[in-house]
């Protein structure tokens, strides 16, 4: 299993491949990984970027809580997944990333591959730092979701 450490900020060449910072493909060479899954994200105008194995697992977790006999579920799983594809790093550490993707989401070709834990996420640079809280913003964060009772 990946686990992903700091931003990075890339260029898309006229291609859209992008090279994958040499810390993230160490983390991949440990779990002898080259496929990403890409996807848009449900709440925010970037790309989750799932390492395969990790794609596999959320899935399955996500499809755990699904009856596929219910209308509603099924309108989630098929919304959750449209657009999805799979990217491979190429010899050089690159992939290849959609433009219509790129395009939904704001990116022209500078942008930010940034580690959440187990997944990237890729930003268009100026909206990432947008979304970037206050200190103070995120320690009431913190408060709420890690609140002892």
């Amino acid at each position: 299993m990946c686990s992903f450490i700091g931003d990075y900020t890339c260029k898309a060449d006229a291609k859209c491949r992008v090279v994958v910072p040499a810390a993230f493909r160490r983390g991949m060479s440990t779990s002898q990984q080259s496929v990403f899954v890409l996807r848009k994200n449900i709440f925010e105008k970037c790309i989750d970027m799932y390492p395969m194995d990790e794609w596999e697992r959320m899935i399955a977790s996500v499809k755990g809580k699904l009856n596929m006999f219910d209308a509603k579920h099924t309108v989630f799983i098929r919304e959750y997944c449209r657009g999805t594809q799979e990217v491979e790093m190429d010899a050089n550490g690159r992939i290849l990333l959609p433009r219509k993707m790129l395009e939904d989401v704001g990116v022209d070709k500078d942008l930010i591959l940034a580690a959440q834990d187990r997944l990237i996420q890729i930003w268009d640079v100026k909206t990432y730092e947008q979304v970037a809280v206050e200190p103070e913003v995120l320690g009431k964060l913190a408060e709420e979701i890690f609140k002892i009772e």
